[in-house]
């Protein structure tokens, strides 16, 4: 799994590629993590390259939302399609979370 990070409007944007499984998860949490104990409080994250994802990929997801829920923050998904995008609606995640089919359209949204 790659995880790429910028800042656009003082909103970070985290591209995630490849496979969110047990020994990637991890990585995603830490980055995640690290953005948020740094002040971020706005987190849009595009999964348009991710292949894969397990339950422990949305524990992941579920650790750092907390996290930002704590600080007051915000996430955003984007570009959440094929078998991650079933994992979502089979988990319940896509009723949990705002799903967007762009970057800029989460971008919008997100405070």
């Amino acid at each position: 799994m790659e995880i790429l990070s910028r800042m656009e409007n003082n909103k970070a944007v985290v591209t995630v590629t490849g496979r969110m499984d047990a020994v990637s998860a991890p990585q995603y949490q830490e980055k995640l993590n690290e953005m948020i104990a740094g002040g971020t409080t706005a987190v849009v994250v595009d999964f348009d390259g991710l292949d894969y994802i397990s339950s422990a990929g949305l524990r992941g997801i579920l650790a750092t939302a907390k996290a930002l829920k704590v600080k007051g923050g915000q996430i955003r998904f984007a570009n959440v399609k094929g078998t991650v995008k079933e994992v979502f609606e089979m988990s319940g995640f896509g009723s949990i979370f705002q799903v967007h089919d762009s970057v800029a359209a989460a971008l919008a949204e997100i405070g």
